[in-house]
């Protein structure tokens, strides 16, 4: 949690809007998320890894095939500058090369590569540490959405031969061929596709050597600016966490960190969230983990979040996660 970066609302838009026909689902979609009605309004919002995979694995109860769903909803416009970068390359492997180099701006939860053995050039996603239980969902999202990227580098569909899955096959596996129309394996040693590596060579319809520049430069200043505003904000949090019982407040957290509290408000406010949200945040992580626990009981709980009294934190925890405590242990 600590050092889960900051994201944006787009797979959650996207989730909401694959169930928009059936509005009565959006409680059990967002359920202990976190995520507000009026969160969803504001383009600008910032949401948690931690929040972001919540919704994923409500919206998994669902539908168990919705992460191919999704990565054939992720454009290479939904990667923003680095995405628009990518489509002004000069040729098919100068684009990959470009998305590999900045996998912070393509908000991937893998370490990505690109492989080449003899004639075949291998999209490699592997170093999955975030929940277990959404690894195969993640695979699938991340994947079919490269494939997708790669289709729309090229303008037409690219060509694979083989993909492999780490993962057992699913009962859905005819699904898989809407995104991986090629022989498929699964319970294999490493999760990736294959395409020939003549294609890396191929020059991009788009290319614009003066606009790609430009967009190369932005991605450049973007990722530094990202990786410090990251680094400066996980040490915000681990400052929080280390106090959860007894908060230092907006003036001494701002001491700590050797700046004023007017300067942290805007370096917070630039990030997207506040004291206030992130200290809920915490504690909002916090309080589950500890509710798994059958050895505390909810008294104790709120003792060690810092609240005076059991029913304050009672209604935290109801406001942040729209179910009271007793019915989230339960």
């Amino acid at each position: 949690m600590l050092h889960a970066p900051l994201t944006t609302l787009h797979v959650v838009t996207l989730i909401l809007q694959r169930f928009a026909e059936q509005p009565a689902l959006r409680p059990q979609l967002l359920a202990a998320s976190g995520i507000s009605s009026a969160d969803l309004t504001c383009p600008d919002t910032r949401i948690t890894r931690e929040q972001e995979l919540q919704v994923c694995a409500n919206a998994l109860h669902l539908c168990a095939d919705i992460g191919l769903e999704l990565g054939r909803s992720l454009h290479v416009s939904s990667y923003g500058m680095l995405g628009y970068a990518a489509l002004s390359a000069a040729t098919f492997g100068d684009a990959w090369r470009l998305l590999l180099q900045y996998p912070a701006l393509l908000g991937t939860y893998f370490h990505l590569e690109l492989q080449i053995e003899g004639e075949q050039a291998w999209v490699c996603a592997s170093g999955y540490r975030s929940a277990a239980a959404l690894e195969v969902f993640n695979v699938q999202m991340c994947l079919a959405s490269l494939k997708l990227i790669g289709d729309e580098l090229l303008g037409q569909p690219l060509p694979l031969q083989q993909a492999e899955f780490c993962h057992a096959q699913p009962e859905y596996v005819a699904r898989y061929g809407q995104s991986f129309p090629c022989p498929l394996t699964f319970e294999a040693q490493r999760n990736a596709f294959a395409f020939p590596a003549a294609l890396l060579e191929q020059r991009l319809p788009l290319a614009d050597r003066v606009t790609h520049g430009e967009m190369v430069e932005r991605c450049r200043r973007l990722n530094a600016e990202f990786s410090s505003r990251q680094a400066w904000l996980e040490r915000v949090r681990q400052l929080l966490a280390a106090h959860l019982a007894t908060p230092p407040g907006l003036e001494k957290l701002a001491q700590q960190l050797h700046c004023s509290p007017r300067t942290l408000r805007r370096h917070l406010q630039a990030l997207g969230t506040s004291y206030q949200e992130l200290l809920d945040e915490l504690r909002f992580e916090r309080a589950k983990a500890l509710l798994n626990d059958q050895g505390w009981p909810i008294c104790r709980i709120a003792e060690d979040l810092g609240f005076s009294e059991s029913a304050s934190f009672r209604h935290a925890f109801q406001r942040w996660s729209g179910v009271a405590p007793s019915r989230f242990r339960a």
